[in-house]
């Protein structure tokens, strides 16, 4: 850990954390996005992610989602923890694409789920939210046999305007930009940049070296490594 970025950490008053899959795969969630992730092993996964295929195909949906989307043993790993407890001091905000619910375990409080949460679960017929144990177990809400579904940002679906908002608020109040485990390659998330306060610092930490067109810090290295260092 570099003195001088631990020292940006130190006198931040407003961190914003923007992360990706490379958060959880050291949870092991793996990275769909990846060369062996879901994406890429099946081309079709964006459609079978999509509401248009949740709407004509709900039962195929649902073993979808049950079989590749949920890993019930991961747990929060040092990345989730150290920036949940930066959270806690009113001191950052957390700004994730990931919908694994790890910053919920690890108890992070300023939270924006950009793309939602699998384990936000509600009834499409009455809107009543549901334990996730129960969805796993039919894809039928027990009460009136409406449709369950996870509340994620399926493909051709738009990203709820409050977290919009939220996030847009949040990345223009920061004075250190932190961005961990993602490209920024996806859209809208990775135009959140553009609302940054610009006289906020921007470091990267990510394992592939990632270039923008605004100066910043570059970490190349293991996240986990990293926030192991780094004193909160």
């Amino acid at each position: 850990m570099e003195s001088k970025i631990q020292a940006a950490f130190d006198d931040a008053k407003h961190i914003v954390f923007l992360t990706g899959a490379g958060v959880s795969t050291a949870s092991g969630i793996p990275d769909f996005r990846s060369a062996s992730g879901l994406y890429t092993q099946n081309r079709n996964a964006e459609y079978y992610l999509s509401h248009r295929y949740f709407a004509s195909d709900p039962d195929g949906f649902y073993e979808f989602c049950k079989k590749n989307l949920y890993f019930p043993d991961a747990k929060p790993n040092v990345i989730h923890e150290k920036q949940a407890a930066l959270t806690q001091q009113d001191r950052a905000t957390v700004i994730t694409q990931n919908i694994d619910n790890l910053y919920e375990e690890a108890g992070t409080k300023h939270l924006i789920d950009f793309h939602g949460n699998l384990y936000h679960v509600y009834c499409e017929k009455c809107g009543a939210t549901v334990p996730v144990a129960d969805y796993l177990q039919s894809r039928l809400h027990a009460t009136d046999g409406g449709p369950l579904r996870p509340d994620i940002v399926l493909y051709d679906e738009g990203i709820k305007q409050q977290n919009i908002i939220d996030a847009v608020k949040a990345m223009q109040a920061a004075d250190l930009v932190v961005i961990v485990g993602t490209s920024m390659k996806v859209y809208p998330f990775a135009g959140l940049l553009e609302y940054r306060n610009p006289n906020a610092k921007v470091v990267a930490v990510n394992r592939q070296e990632l270039h923008f067109s605004f100066d910043f810090e570059m970490v190349q290295e293991d996240a986990t490594k990293f926030f192991a260092a780094l004193r909160v």
